[in-house]
């Protein structure tokens, strides 16, 4: 169940095992009344930031691990000042790499792995490739391909397919989607970020487009830059009040429903 300080606290009665159909029906029900009260509070459609093959995306998204937006935002920009083509920074120097990318985090880490991560792609590809190859596969299966490669899990693999040229409904999670979905007990206090992908996925309509998705991901995203803040949310204001068993808790004090550690 949710504490007063915007966490949450494991219940006494934990339950080993998954939700119930009726539970899942009623974690989709709660997961569109939310998709709605969000894009009207941030004004949806959101409209698509990047407009990078899905290779870029690829190399944008292993550069902002762990990294601020502005200083990976910073690093790419460089990487593409400084090489031509994804070609020549595979097989530069690893340290020319890191100088090219010194913005991000750990660039002593992140270069090598790009270079790693850049010649697999081309091994697997047979040659020079920007995975424009994703757009024909199954959704499934193009992250799955995507995760094979070294440093990818599922947010990154949903990233290139959304947020790049190829425009697939694959959900990214990232800490602000997830900590939203966790007070709200669309998922369980013990999920993590990378099982929270096909669980929160799991609970969208089956026929969303991209857009949709999109528009899904970023509302809850501002949701908890603008309002759901790790440390004190502001659950006074927050939209989602009312169905909020967290917000319910600090607001009033009062028990609220006891929420699946699954």
């Amino acid at each position: 169940m949710p504490n007063l300080n915007g966490g949450l606290v494991r219940s006494k009665h934990v339950k080993p095992y998954p939700p119930s159909v009726a539970e899942l029906d009623t974690r989709r029900e709660l997961a569109l009344w939310t998709h709605e009260r969000l894009c009207a509070q941030y004004g949806a459609p959101f409209a698509f930031f990047s407009t990078k093959d899905p290779l870029s995306e690829l190399i944008s998204a292993l550069l902002s691990h762990r990294t601020r937006n502005q200083e990976s935002h910073r690093a790419y920009q460089q990487l593409r000042a400084r090489f031509q083509t994804w070609d020549a920074v595979r097989d530069a120097p690893t340290e020319e790499v890191q100088d090219a990318i010194s913005p991000c985090t750990w660039p002593e880490q992140k270069a090598p792995r790009l270079q790693h991560v850049l010649r697999e792609v081309g091994h697997r590809c047979g040659g020079p490739c920007n995975l424009e190859f994703l757009a024909d596969m199954p959704i499934p299966e193009a992250r799955a391909w995507l995760e094979a490669l070294p440093g990818v899990g599922p947010k990154t693999s949903a990233a290139v397919l959304l947020f790049s040229t190829l425009r697939r409904p694959a959900m990214p999670v990232d800490s602000h989607h997830h900590r939203v979905a966790q007070r709200l007990g669309l998922i369980g206090p013990k999920v993590g970020e990378a099982a929270a992908h096909a669980q929160l996925e799991a609970l969208l309509p089956p026929g969303w487009d991209a857009q949709q998705v999109y528009d899904h991901h970023e509302a809850f995203m501002f949701h908890g830059q603008k309002c759901c803040y790790f440390h004190t949310p502001a659950c006074g204001r927050c939209v989602l009040l009312e169905r909020c068993p967290t917000g319910q808790v600090r607001t009033q004090q009062t028990p609220a429903p006891e929420l699946s550690l699954f």
